[in-house]
């Protein structure tokens, strides 16, 4: 067996493990593999020795197996095995959003690059950083257990289009609601 196979053969075992009912999570049995040469770029797709994974379903079970640890480090975690992998940004990315209802009753359901879907909500926020170089935003909404997926420039327009104005102590803040929590888009400047 190749060097290559080898590499990937390794988390699969873990995988499989897990799928038999073993617990994820650090254990005196678990393996620590190091870099695995997996990276997950801006736009959501996950590369193997910088090679596209096209498999949908091997990303998948990949991102069912990823964790963010405190230091902001990405891991893939089996009962296994342990391997630390490069994420360029967030792991994830919105390219849908669904809205039912209105105003603070509205809930807003967003889907991610592997389908997930994710109501915004107090356990799974929507944040809005701004690009360093640009100033431009760059949206995000919190998936699950510190793995966030960063909402796509159409989905956030599609949220610009939902946003209302609501007063946050005395500031003006054009946002929106979703499950009785109101996100903070940005703020409203006063015309020049």
């Amino acid at each position: 067996m190749s060097g290559s196979q080898s590499s990937v053969i390794d988390p699969l075992k873990g995988l499989r493990a897990m799928a038999a009912g073993d617990r994820v999570g650090t254990s005196a049995r678990q393996q620590f593999c190091g870099e695995i040469d997996i990276r997950i770029g801006r736009d959501g797709t996950w590369f193997y020795h910088g090679s596209p994974i096209g498999r949908k379903p091997l990303v998948k079970l990949f991102a069912s197996v990823l964790r963010r640890e405190d230091d902001g480090e990405y891991w893939l975690v089996t009962p296994a095995e342990r391997g630390r992998i490069k994420v360029d940004d967030v792991p994830f990315t919105a390219v849908e959003v669904n809205a039912t209802g209105s105003g603070a009753d509205q809930t807003l359901i967003l889907r991610t690059n592997l389908d997930d879907e994710v109501a915004a909500d107090a356990h799974h926020s929507i944040r809005v950083a701004h690009d360093p170089d640009s100033a431009e935003p760059r949206p995000y909404i919190l998936v699950r257990d510190r793995l966030e997926a960063r909402i796509l420039r159409p989905v956030f327009y599609e949220l610009v289009e939902l946003a209302q104005m609501h007063r946050i102590g005395d500031d003006e803040v054009y946002g929106v609601w979703s499950r009785g929590q109101f996100f903070p888009l940005g703020r409203c400047e006063p015309a020049a």
